[in-house]
């Protein structure tokens, strides 16, 4: 059956401005770094990717290395692509990146020109792009100079393979070199990707101080923690949670008893304010608006549809901003 979107897909959705740029991102994401690998089901996949654009989320972003296997996402995007959105490419913001290991030898990792260049080129192929809206340096290569990875997103967008280049995981000071070391090339960098959640919050420290000088914006990667700050693991690990698979980021020692104590206290607040847990902790993730916006992960329809939720309810008073952090620092 052909997929038609809602018509009124756009009316619910908030949208903020990345930075000083024209563009405008939905403050909720769709990430396709779990969940839509070649390890996972393509229909459940493809049932939250409609569902997602039918509520106004525009922007979905991959990287090369997604899956597992690597390159899968990218592989399972492109079938979604070519199935159900290839009519309304020009309202889909998609960005992938390059800087984990891919291929073996010499060239398959880091930020070389030879390697940015060399994945950009196989992620088109696998999404069956000809461009992709963000490209991103996926972290900062120790041993490369930043000029050499930097030229290569400078030329990456002069060459029309991408319209717009961001950085992840840079600190605040490889931010501000790389930033300087792009404009002196003609290209602005427009956002930061970094990991931010209650539990990670380094980024606060002077990294979104920067990015407020340079003009950026940022989306937020692992807001609920990888699903800590969600309501399944208030009473153990479900079978079926990240915690409780072989492979992914979250493994079964970091539910700690300190963090459960936690999670259920952040609870407490959460259903004080009508909400779920995944709810308020998206809304303090973004009641900073220097954040464009959150990158969610999801495995079910009804987690997306929760998360769409704080639309709802999007701002956190100042003494529940005050709470979460007494808890937070307990």
């Amino acid at each position: 059956m052909t997929y038609i979107p809602y018509n009124d897909r756009y009316d619910s959705m908030q949208y903020r401005r990345c930075g000083k740029s024209g563009l405008r991102l939905p403050v909720i994401s769709l990430g396709l770094w779990h969940n839509f690998g070649g390890v996972d089901v393509f229909e459940n996949g493809r049932a939250i990717a409609r569902r997602a654009f039918d509520k106004g989320i525009t922007h979905f972003d991959l990287a090369n290395n997604y899956g597992p296997p690597p390159g899968s996402a990218e592989v399972f995007f492109g079938e979604m692509l070519k199935k159900d959105f290839r009519p309304y490419r020009d309202e889909m913001v998609i960005s992938t990146k390059a800087g984990y290991y891919m291929w073996p030898g010499p060239y398959g990792e880091w930020g070389s020109k030879k390697y940015l260049i060399s994945s950009l080129d196989q992620s088109l192929k696998r999404m069956g792009l000809d461009y992709v809206d963000i490209f991103y340096s996926h972290r900062p290569d120790p041993e490369t100079p930043f000029e050499e990875t930097m030229e290569a997103l400078a030329q990456i967008v002069r060459q029309g393979k991408a319209l717009y280049v961001g950085l992840s995981n840079y600190s605040a000071t490889e931010t501000e070199k790389a930033t300087a070391i792009l404009k002196s090339m003609g290209v602005n960098a427009l956002i930061h990707q970094p990991k931010y959640s209650m539990f990670e919050r380094w980024s606060e420290e002077r990294l979104y101080d920067v990015l407020e000088k340079q003009g950026m914006g940022s989306i937020a990667f692992s807001p609920l923690a990888q699903g800590l700050l969600t309501n399944r693991y208030l009473i153990g690990i479900p079978e079926d949670s990240r915690a409780a698979k072989s492979h992914g980021f979250l493994q079964e020692k970091e539910v700690s008893d300190e963090k459960l104590r936690k999670i259920r206290a952040l609870n407490e607040l959460a259903l004080q304010r009508n909400q779920s847990l995944a709810q308020m902790a998206l809304c303090w993730v973004l009641r900073d608006e220097r954040v464009t916006s959150v990158l969610i992960g999801v495995s079910k329809i009804q987690q997306l549809n929760d998360n769409l939720g704080i639309l709802d309810n999007l701002t956190l008073k100042a003494e529940e901003i005050a709470t979460i952090e007494n808890i937070l620092q307990s």
